[in-house]
């Protein structure tokens, strides 16, 4: 059951939601180079959103030895089926159609469909580098050459994390992610697989699973624990509208870099 606070904080988010959804970075899209240059700057949202999903479950769930019972069986059992989803998905439509086969969480997915593209993975492989060889996250953002749009919606993520308060975390991985790629990119995802199958059969499958599940199943889950963990608590929902706005303005944010950087190529 979905409660009336969180119907509340959606209406109060309607605006930036509808300049998001609404950004001219889709309609500047017009090739695959354009396409590489959109997934070069969404690498980082597609990877910090999987950190936040583990945020939470660290915070909601014992992830420690020796296991003890934490918070509510609720919100254990919605945190653990969207992280079972994310992390772990069928890897094809072929594998989704049988309902078996091969599994990979939707991060790696994406770095298939990024091969698979032609874009570069340089950036978030160096960021990955940077954090094995002993840096913090934030050390490693600061170091590494990525668009500033990604590193200043990067760092707004890991000081969310940082918090360690679950309806904040939660909020934003609800609110500032859902929903938020309009139908209209996947038509024009959909016209240019037409074209160039052999380049974006693995991206256009990616978007069509999020649609599935993000969209349905996880989107309703998402909602329900936003509305569990912030409860009856009013200062807990206005945190949470406070930082789901600003992870929304971050996201506006990095469609902005992704929008500049395309108007540069198509101008070379």
């Amino acid at each position: 059951m979905i409660s009336t606070q969180i119907n509340q904080l959606q209406k109060n988010l309607d605006s930036i939601r509808f300049e998001i959804v609404n950004h001219p970075s889709y309609q500047a899209i017009q090739s695959i180079e354009d396409i590489r240059i959109f997934m070069e700057h969404h690498i980082y949202a597609v990877w910090d959103f999987m950190s936040l999903l583990k945020a939470l479950q660290n915070e909601l769930t014992c992830t420690q030895v020796p296991w003890f019972p934490v918070g509510s069986a609720e919100v254990r059992y919605l945190i653990n089926e969207i992280v079972c989803g994310e992390e772990s998905d069928l890897a094809s439509a072929d594998d989704v159609k049988k309902g078996d086969g091969i599994r990979k969480s939707h991060f790696e997915l994406y770095l298939d469909a990024m091969a698979q593209t032609g874009a570069s993975r340089t950036g978030i492989d160096a960021l990955f580098s940077h954090i094995h060889s002993g840096k913090t996250v934030e050390e490693a953002i600061e170091t590494v050459s990525i668009p500033e749009s990604a590193k200043q919606f990067l760092r707004f993520t890991f000081e969310v994390i940082a918090t360690r308060k679950p309806h904040i975390i939660a909020a934003v991985f609800t609110f500032g992610r859902e929903d938020l790629i309009p139908n209209m990119f996947h038509s024009i995802v959909s016209d240019l697989n037409s074209k160039f199958p052999t380049e974006l059969a693995t991206f256009k499958f990616y978007l069509d699973r999020h649609i599935e599940i993000d969209g349905d199943h996880h989107g309703h889950l998402a909602l329900q624990m936003v509305s569990e963990l912030c409860g009856d608590d009013a200062e807990k929902w206005k945190e949470a509208e406070k930082y789901s706005l600003k992870s929304l303005e971050m996201r506006k944010h990095l469609w902005d870099g992704v929008f500049d950087e395309i108007k540069k190529h198509q101008l070379v």
